[in-house]
């Protein structure tokens, strides 16, 4: 359980940021695929890359991340391995304010995790 405390850090844990309010939500694919299009998603210990054509690759802290996503019904829904472990199927809301981008599991009803766009 202890070398998944990191991915929970990394991928969806509350961070402190600018209240909710100050980020507008991302409502449709085109809109996702334009932020993420060409960038990094990056914060400590993780970068990632996150593909209009539906691929996720990277690292967080010193372990392969590997996955797939869609867009379903206004959510980013992704499938994901860390190191090798399933981490699941998830949707996501994704808002964004200048060059941060925020995901919120569980439909918007969970835990957050900001990323820098680089």
């Amino acid at each position: 359980m202890k070398r998944f405390a990191p991915l929970v850090a990394v991928l969806a844990i509350v961070t402190a940021s600018p209240a909710a309010a100050e980020f507008t939500k991302v409502d449709s694919a085109a809109a996702f695929k334009t932020l993420v299009a060409g960038k990094t998603l990056s914060r400590p210990l993780v970068r990632l890359k996150v593909s209009p054509n539906g691929s996720i690759s990277g690292r967080g802290a010193t372990w392969d991340v590997s996955g797939n996503w869609t867009w379903k019904n206004g959510y980013f829904c992704r499938s994901l391995e860390w190191g090798g472990d399933d981490l699941g199927y998830n949707c996501q809301e994704v808002t964004t304010q200048g060059n941060k981008i925020r995901f919120t599991s569980d439909q918007g009803q969970g835990e957050s995790a900001d990323f820098s766009l680089r």
